[in-house]
């Protein structure tokens, strides 16, 4: 099985010179800002790879590479589910022709969508007849598209002139470890050259493919993701030398993601009581990566037939009983799909001009408040439905994307998935457990944006410390960040919590 997310970076080997390294740059547009006109051309729309895309540009994924050559501690892949959110998961397998079938039908009804990418729910390269016909076909059918590929990478290297040939250009590869020693505790078999191979021999052959893959690809002009996953207690320090690793490679941008472990999705993991890592051993982990490269931050770990905006799934309303009823003019919608993208094209670059101004605005000193004007920074919850804006109610939110605040501008973090509170359930016992649920998910988090708050949720999350704020409802997300951070600095709110850790220290 293979994770379905692919990303974006602005300090490897192709970005140049002027690229922030810290982790602390304002936003996507900046990074992209960096690229030569070639890359910036091939990652500007893509959902994956540039955070900014991805509030606007959706994805899908078609299921039609059941067969997988390895296994993984994390992973246990289903074929007929619709209840599992997460990577492996698919409601139906697709043959190349249903494939192409449903992605014209997606292109026509949601024509923000820019990217096709296979990712499972087995290994796409381990079943390289299914994945290149559905590639073929839509390299002819739908040429507007672009395509991509997610890999555990054990047949990359024999697979990488057919990628060219098919002019995929992003590809994925889930790397977890560059020490056959780890390795061997996350993976227990490898199927390689017509037979099984264990333990750490069969993941010295796994990481050699790998990073022979991705060699093979850098020198060929294909964009490079590396996705990892964190397994507290098994690769979490490792990750730091996989990160060096591939990046001296060159690699695009590093994707270190949670590992999900809930017991019911029936991994080895899940069953045997691994615990996934809190939201701040995660973002720990991807800040200290980020010295050596950017950080996807935006991913959601998505099923392998995703389709719609990151953190949103259409893909029941493109089921084979339903597309067969659609009648299709992809000629027609194309044409509809190309004014839409011009058009947020023109959004983004509006966007842009702002951001670059709000980059030049400095954060105000408190009067008196004794500490330099040194103010630390300050996580904040975001409630968005996309369109880089903050635009839903706290209590229909399914997730919240998490910012950073600080002197030196407003970062993107991560997101925390929550159950919707208003919709959480009839008795009032699972709204209340649906809104204990969403205050532990934003923990950390000193403030909650969004477009509207009820007084229950709102009394609730004050006295968890976390403080409501409805009123940049419509507003761009950074700049809403910023105006309420800058408030924080204005009233003493920071030196005031800072005298306060100083006085129990």
């Amino acid at each position: 099985m293979e994770l379905s997310v692919l990303g974006q970076d602005n300090d490897s080997p192709a970005l140049g010179a002027g690229g922030c390294s810290s982790g602390s740059c304002g936003g996507t547009d900046d990074q992209l800002s960096h690229l030569p006109d070639d890359i910036r051309e091939k990652v500007h729309n893509h959902p994956c790879y540039s955070e900014e895309a991805h509030h606007y540009f959706a994805r899908m994924h078609v299921a039609v590479a059941p067969a997988c050559n390895i296994q993984c501690h994390y992973c246990n892949r289903k074929y007929d589910c619709a209840n599992e959110s997460r990577p492996g998961v698919v409601s139906e397998l697709l043959t190349p022709d249903q494939a192409v079938k449903k992605v014209k039908a997606v292109a026509a009804n949601i024509p923000q969508m820019t990217v096709l990418g296979i990712a499972g729910p087995g290994d796409p390269l381990a079943n390289p007849e299914r994945t290149f016909d559905t590639f073929r076909q839509l390299s002819e059918q739908a040429p507007d598209i672009k395509l991509c590929v997610s890999t555990n990478g054990l047949a990359l290297p024999d697979a990488v002139e057919e990628l060219a040939k098919h002019n995929i250009d992003h590809v994925t590869i889930t790397i977890n470890c560059v020490d056959p020693e780890v390795g061997a505790n996350i993976y227990p078999w490898i199927y390689w050259n017509n037979r099984r191979i264990h333990g750490r021999k069969a993941a010295k052959i796994l990481i050699q493919q790998q990073q022979k893959g991705l060699e093979m690809l850098v020198e060929r002009g294909i964009l490079v993701k590396v996705n990892s996953v964190l397994i507290p207690g098994v690769n979490d320090e490792h990750l730091k030398e996989v990160s060096k690793v591939v990046k001296a490679k060159g690699a695009f941008l590093h994707n270190v993601m949670p590992l999900i472990a809930e017991a019911e999705h029936g991994t080895f993991y899940g069953v045997m009581g691994q615990r996934s890592p809190d939201p701040e051993e995660l973002q720990d982990l991807q800040d200290a990566c980020a010295g050596d490269m950017n950080m996807m931050r935006h991913c959601r770990q998505c099923r392998a037939d995703a389709v719609g905006l990151l953190g949103e799934d259409r893909g029941d309303e493109f089921t084979l009983d339903k597309i067969e009823t659609m009648e299709i003019d992809y000629d027609a919608a194309m044409v509809k799909r190309a004014a839409i993208h011009a058009a947020i094209k023109q959004e983004l670059d509006e966007k842009a001009a702002k951001k670059a101004r709000l980059a030049t605005m400095s954060v105000p000193t408190a009067p008196d408040s004794g500490l330099g004007g040194q103010h630390r920074p300050v996580l904040m919850a975001v409630a968005t439905s996309g369109g880089g804006v903050i635009n839903q109610h706290f209590g229909h939110a399914s997730e919240f994307l998490v910012y950073e605040a600080s002197p030196g501008g407003v970062r993107f973090i991560g997101h925390r998935k929550v159950d919707q509170y208003c919709i959480g359930g009839d008795s009032c016992g699972e709204k209340e457990s649906a809104l204990a649920g969403s205050i532990r998910a934003l923990k950390g988090c000193e403030a909650v944006l969004c477009s509207k708050i009820g007084f229950e949720p709102w009394n609730d999350l004050e006295a968890a410390g976390i403080q409501p704020n409805g009123e940049h409802a419509m507003e761009p997300i950074e700049e809403a960040v910023m105006a309420v951070y800058e408030e924080m600095v204005r009233e003493g709110r920071l030196e005031r919590d800072r005298t306060l850790q100083q006085v129990s220290a």
